[in-house]
């Protein structure tokens, strides 16, 4: 009897994927990858975003006072 492999995490997001784990829209993450905010690499044609810029981002943003 075999045991279920324990789930790879994900080191590399397509930009719909960045979305979904920001909480925004594919054309935002789009913008910021554009605008320089969110770093990427190119994998041909495709992009791909590194969890470790994702999590750099996010860690850039600062909170909006009350």
């Amino acid at each position: 009897m075999s045991t279920p492999a324990a789930p790879v995490a994900r080191l590399l997001y397509k930009p719909e994927e960045a979305a979904e784990a920001l909480a925004v829209g594919r054309s935002t993450v789009y913008e910021l990858m554009a605008a320089g905010s969110l770093e990427y690499i190119k994998l041909g044609r495709c992009r791909r975003i590194r969890r470790d810029d994702l999590e750099r981002y996010v860690a850039s943003l600062t909170p909006q006072p009350n």
